[in-house]
């Protein structure tokens, strides 16, 4: 059975597939974001700023677990591109048995660790003591919700990968109404504070990767998708870990510096995390764009690759990212000038308003930038070529961002630390840009004159 929700990048007007291929996974960032700000918005309004504190200071010991395994799950998307550009049913067919055994041999064993790992987490980035046992009980509650999480980012990847991006809007949009019941029931109806926040998430995240099993096994049977694993194969295996293991590094150590930048945060006191927590809600709002062609980015490139198409490549590793940097640019300029009556929306608490406001006129006009470095990264990462995004997305982190927030900390005043991410991100976008100035992309380019020319075999 083929499904008419592919969409085959290696043909037609290159923005035209791009965006249609985005905008589905846009919606669904929407939809994400509404997931998301729904248990913010809950909780700000039936429990107080002291519980938003500790739902927003408990998701990086969260994140720096999975982003390893997340990062492996995006090998796999990688990979599937490449061989759906290659129109190899094989390939694409072992790499999914491999992903589900790799799923289950992964997420089980992390849902236990991080019983234990969460609360050591939180004890390093000084957590305040009363945030403390609030963030411990969500930490713990959501680390069960491992399998249901990582599975639904793996089928999701895997059907990006093949062209597929219709199926993570229908997804998102199962989880993102189960939590939103299980919210208001949990938190709002029985009182259970952040732990019911948690606990709508993990059901819903649950909720949404059973059907998305369901929906590969009925739209793609010829990828014999199984519920349980049953067989791993080795060659498929070592291609995702050479693929996906310096992405998830590269993420774990990212996610070290969001600690180190959130410890930064949690000295300034509770009002001060609440204000950001809300804040990051609302830049969210913003930058719906830059997940959905990042990952259009990915795909693009990857189908190109493998299609050995190269005067799309040459085109598209220019325009996508500048797309994605004028759709965010114009996002987060409105939503900068409208932002304190949808922060309201949030909380009352006018410290916490104020705070937020400088947070958002001080990051967002920006992210623009963030929008085109990562379009790029995701582009050059679709090539498999993944060592240099690395080593810059590092340095953005490592010697920008974490080195002018102590700065700003020590020197100036902690309650602006969030300027060093501007600086972060245009810092990073310059570094990619001079991707298009290397010895790899020059030989695209002259792969592309050659296909022109018709001197080399390839497809138009």
């Amino acid at each position: 059975m083929k499904s008419t929700a592919k969409i085959d990048m290696t043909q037609g007007a290159i923005m035209k597939k791009v965006l249609l291929f985005a905008l589905p996974i846009c919606i669904g960032n929407v939809l994400q974001q509404l997931y998301s700000t729904v248990d913010t918005l809950v909780i700000g309004n039936f429990c107080g700023s002291v519980s938003l504190a500790a739902v927003g200071t408990s998701s990086q010991p969260v994140e720096i677990l999975l982003c390893v395994f997340l990062g492996l799950g995006t090998g796999v998307s990688i990979l599937v591109s490449q061989f759906t550009g290659r129109g190899d049913r094989e390939g694409q067919k072992n790499i999914c048995a491999t992903a589900v055994s790799f799923l289950f041999l992964c997420a089980i064993p992390l849902s236990v660790l991080g019983q234990f790992f969460g609360p050591l987490v939180l004890k390093f980035m000084q957590v305040p003591d009363d945030t403390w046992e609030l963030a411990n009980s969500y930490i713990s509650i959501i680390f069960w919700g491992t399998l249901g999480n990582m599975g639904y980012n793996m089928n999701a990847g895997i059907l990006r990968g093949m062209g597929d991006s219709r199926a993570s809007l229908l997804f998102l949009l199962i989880s993102c109404m189960v939590n939103i019941v299980l919210d208001l029931l949990f938190v709002a109806g029985f009182g259970m504070d952040v732990g019911g926040a948690a606990l709508a998430t993990a059901i819903a995240m649950y909720c949404s990767w059973l059907f998305s099993i369901f929906y590969i096994r009925k739209q793609y049977p010829e990828l014999g998708f199984t519920f349980l694993p049953h067989r791993m194969n080795g060659k498929m295996m070592k291609q995702i870990v050479a693929i996906g293991l310096p992405l998830g590094l590269n993420s774990s150590i990212y996610s070290v510096g969001h600690i180190l930048m959130q410890s930064l945060i949690n000295m300034q006191g509770s009002t001060f995390i609440a204000a950001c927590s809300i804040s990051s809600k609302v830049t969210g709002i913003a930058n719906v764009a830059i997940t959905s062609m990042s990952s259009a980015a990915t795909t693009f490139s990857g189908q190109n690759l493998g299609a050995e198409n190269y005067e799309y490549l040459r085109k598209g590793g220019i325009r996508i990212p500048l797309f994605s940097g004028l759709i965010t640019c114009s996002a987060g300029l409105l939503v900068t000038f409208f932002c304190r009556p949808i922060l309201e929306l949030f909380t009352r608490d006018q410290a916490v308003l104020e705070l937020a406001v400088r947070y958002i006129w001080v990051v967002l006009p920006f992210t623009w930038a963030y929008a085109v470095f990562n379009c790029i990264i995701s582009f050059v990462n679709g090539m498999g070529e993944i060592r240099f995004p690395t080593i810059v997305n590092i340095l953005t982190l490592w010697a920008v961002r974490i080195p002018c927030a102590y700065a700003i900390a020590v020197f100036f005043d902690g309650g602006y630390v969030m300027a060093s991410i501007p600086v972060s991100f245009v810092f990073g976008m310059v570094c990619m840009f001079s991707y298009f100035f290397s010895k790899n992309w020059k030989n695209i380019k002259q792969l592309a004159a050659a296909q022109m020319s018709g001197t080399a075999g390839g497809r138009h």
